[in-house]
């Protein structure tokens, strides 16, 4: 399957085009211990064991990516997670944001699990990697959820709060020997203001305040009955 994603100017990015993409849910990545700790105290509350090793690095298959406007998942224990994304496809780097969708029941049994059965939801558009470079630790993630009818802030950091990008595709090569050719990966979500929860409504956001844009997208998300 591939993603299609814009780029300013009227230009495509095609992932996955020769079916060989490598995608990469990257967690625990805050650059403090205490923030790593506070993240795995959140989930422990929800009953998911503590990592192996921090970060930590799951792969998932390409075809959950989309940039579709409403997604479907089993049951109402599923909540989203702001994340930046980056990816390199033809040798060229480029920065999104995404919602790592995880089915959190699922999770007290197998976090690589629970992440493979929702799809990864991203923003249409990207910006070049080059032009956010010089001023990363300065970009800004914001999620939002509906509850209620009312529109409430759910996530919101700043990438100085998580390793870059380099550090952990530096650490991802190092511990699987992969050297992939054409990869994306999810660098890490913060933790949720009032606790992790599910929404009918999931809005994401990255903020570049020195070239004063957004990359955003808002997805609905449609809960099918668990049937035995």
């Amino acid at each position: 399957m591939v993603a299609i994603f814009e780029l300013a100017g009227d230009e495509t990015v095609n992932f996955n085009a020769r079916g060989d993409g490598t995608v990469i849910m990257a967690g625990w990545t805050g650059r403090s211990a205490a923030s790593v700790q506070h993240h795995i105290d959140e989930l422990a509350e929800a009953g998911v064991s503590a990592p192996s090793q921090v970060p930590v690095f799951y792969r998932v298959s390409a075809s959950l990516l989309t940039t579709a406007d409403s997604i479907e998942v089993v049951g109402a224990a599923t909540s989203g997670e702001v994340e930046i994304v980056v990816m390199e496809v033809d040798g060229q780097r480029y920065v999104g944001v995404g919602s790592d969708h995880t089915d959190n029941r699922m999770e007290a049994h197998s976090v690589a699990l629970a992440k493979q059965l929702c799809s990864k939801v991203m923003a249409p558009a990207l910006w070049r990697f080059d032009e956010v470079a010089g001023h990363w630790d300065r970009l800004e993630l914001r999620a939002f959820v509906t509850e209620n009818g009312e529109r409430k802030l759910y996530q919101q950091a700043l990438a100085q709060e998580f390793r870059t990008p380099g550090d952990m595709l530096r650490l991802f090569e190092e511990r699987t020997a992969l050297r992939p050719h054409e990869w994306l990966m999810f660098c890490g979500a913060c933790s949720a203001i009032g606790g992790i929860r599910p929404t009918p409504q999931f809005d994401i956001e990255l903020h570049d305040p020195v070239l004063g844009r957004v990359l955003g997208h808002t997805y609905n998300v449609r809960s099918l009955p668990e049937e035995a």
